[in-house]
C-alpha cells in the first residue's frame, strides 16, 4: 500500500509552485487577475495610479506626473526580502500540517476532521486582535454556528464508530486515555498554527507593498519543498518507523512511483488538485479574508460525505459511505453550517440578519446592520467624490496637458 504521508506534503508543495509560473504568465502578457496592478498607458505624460497599488494616500487620488516615458506602466516591482518573507507561511503549513499528523496517530479520523474545524475560533480572534479588524457581534454568533456545525458532523463519525468497536475496559484503559488527549492537543495545537497562516497570508495580502496572489501561491509552495527536501525527509528517514525501519522512507516512495503507472496517474490528478485548491484558497482570503477561508474550510467534511453518498449509491459499493441512522446529524449538520455562514455574511443579499424574528432565535442585532449600511453608504460617496475629482484634473495642464495657446 501507498501509504506516504509526506509525500503527500511534499506534493502540496510542488504543485503550489505552478503558482509561480502563472504569475509570470500574468506579469508578462499583463492578464487581468485579481491583485494585478498593470497601470494603464501613457500618453499624454500622465500615469494613472491604481488604488491597491503601493503609493502614497496622494497617489491615490490624484494622477502622477510622469513626463519621460510614454511607455505603459507595469504592476510594481516586488522588493526582494518579499521572497524570502513568503517563506513564513511555508513554515506555518509545514508546521501545522506535522502537527495534526502526529496528533492523528493517537486518535480517530472523526475526531481529527471536528478539531480541526475549531480553527475558524482562532482565525477569528487573531483577525480582531492580531489584525486589529472589528467583527460585529452578529458575525461572532456565525462563527459559533459554524463551530458547532463541525461538531455535529464530528459526532455522526464518533458514534458510527462506537458502534463497531466493542466496549472492553482493560488494564490500559488509562494509558489509551493519556494518548488520545495527547493527540487532541497536538491537532488544536495544528489548528491554531494553520489558523496563523490563514492571518499571515491576509495580512501579506494587504501591506502597504502587497504580494501578489499568484506570488503568494509559488513562493509558498517553494519554500514548502525545500524545507521538505532538506529538513523533513532527512529527519523522518532517521526516525524510527514502519516503513522499511524509518517513519517514511523516500527511495521506496520514488522506486514505488518508478514501478506504478496507478500513482503515477493519481499523482499527476493530486497535483492538479491540490494546486486549485491552494489557488482558490488564497483568492478567497485575498478577495474577501482569513475567516471567510476557515469558514469555506469547514464545507470540506460535508462535501466529502456527500460524495461518498453519491460514490457508494451511483458507481460502487465497494468505496464511498452508506447512509446510516447517525446521517440524519449530518444532515442537521450542514443545515446549522449553511445558516452560520449566511448570518456572518449579512447584510448582504442572501443572507440571514439576526434581526428579532422567530429564525434569529430572539437575536437582534439591527443597530449593527444600520452601521454598517451607513459606512458603505458613507464609502460609496467618498469614492464617487474621488471620481469627480479626478475627471475634472486628468485635462488639467498643471497635470501635464500642454495648452493648446502652446501646443
Amino acid at each position: 500500500q501507498f501509504q506516504k504521508p509526506i509525500f503527500q506534503t511534499f506534493g502540496m508543495f510542488l504543485g503550489m509552485c505552478f503558482g509561480l509560473v502563472m504569475h509570470c504568465l500574468v506579469c508578462w502578457f499583463r492578464l487581468p487577475f485579481p491583485g494585478y496592478t498593470h497601470g494603464a498607458v501613457n500618453t499624454g505624460g500622465t500615469e494613472f495610479v491604481d488604488a491597491k497599488s503601493p503609493t502614497s494616500e496622494r497617489s491615490r487620488l490624484l494622477p502622477k506626473v510622469n513626463e519621460a516615458s510614454e511607455l505603459p506602466t507595469g504592476q510594481p516591482k516586488v522588493p526582494i526580502w518579499m521572497f524570502f518573507f513568503l517563506a513564513i507561511p511555508a513554515i506555518f503549513d509545514l508546521a501545522a500540517t506535522a502537527l495534526c499528523m502526529m496528533g492523528l496517530r493517537y486518535i480517530d479520523v472523526s475526531v481529527y476532521q471536528l478539531l480541526r474545524g475549531s480553527g475558524i475560533i482562532f482565525v477569528a480572534i487573531m483577525k480582531q486582535h492580531v489584525l486589529g479588524h472589528h467583527l460585529y457581534r452578529f458575525q461572532w454568533c456565525g462563527v459559533l454556528y459554524n463551530v458547532l456545525s463541525v461538531f455535529l458532523v464530528g459526532s455522526t463519525a464518533i458514534l458510527s464508530e462506537g458502534e463497531k468497536k466493542d466496549i472492553n475496559v482493560t488494564d490500559d484503559s488509562e494509558a489509551s486515555t493519556g494518548t488520545a488527549l495527547l493527540g487532541v492537543l497536538l491537532v488544536l495545537l495544528g489548528a491554531f498554527v494553520q489558523a496563523m497562516q490563514y492571518v499571515f497570508e491576509e495580512k501579506v495580502l494587504n501591506m502597504d507593498i502587497p504580494s501578489p496572489p499568484l506570488l503568494l501561491i509559488g513562493m509558498e509552495g517553494l519554500w514548502g519543498t525545500i524545507f521538505c527536501l532538506i529538513v523533513v525527509y532527512p529527519l523522518v528517514y532517521f526516525l524510527p518507523g514502519d516503513d522499511h525501519g524509518s517513519y517514511e522512507d523516500p527511495f521506496n516512495t520514488w522506486y514505488m512511483i518508478q514501478n506504478s503507472t496507478q500513482i503515477q496517474i493519481f499523482f499527476g490528478v493530486y497535483f492538479v488538485v491540490i494546486f486549485g485548491y491552494n489557488f482558490f484558497a488564497v483568492l478567497v482570503t485575498f478577495l474577501l479574508n482569513s475567516v471567510w477561508h476557515s469558514i469555506l474550510d469547514n464545507f470540506r467534511p460535508i462535501t466529502i460525505w456527500v460524495t461518498d453518498l453519491f460514490i457508494y449509491y451511483c458507481i460502487s459499493k465497494s468505496f464511498g459511505e452508506q447512509w446510516t441512522i447517525y446521517s440524519w446529524i449530518q444532515v442537521v449538520g450542514m443545515g446549522v453550517l449553511l445558516y452560520g455562514t449566511a448570518i456572518y455574511n449579512a447584510p448582504n443579499a442572501g443572507s440571514v440578519p439576526l434581526d428579532g424574528k422567530w429564525y434569529a432565535l430572539g437575536l437582534d442585532f439591527s443597530s449593527e446592520y444600520d452601521e454598517i449600511r451607513q459606512v458603505e453608504e458613507e464609502k460609496l460617496a467618498d469614492e464617487e467624490f474621488k471620481a469627480r475629482m479626478l475627471h475634472q484634473k486628468m485635462g488639467s495642464s498643471f497635470f501635464g496637458e500642454i495648452p493648446p495657446s502652446l501646443a
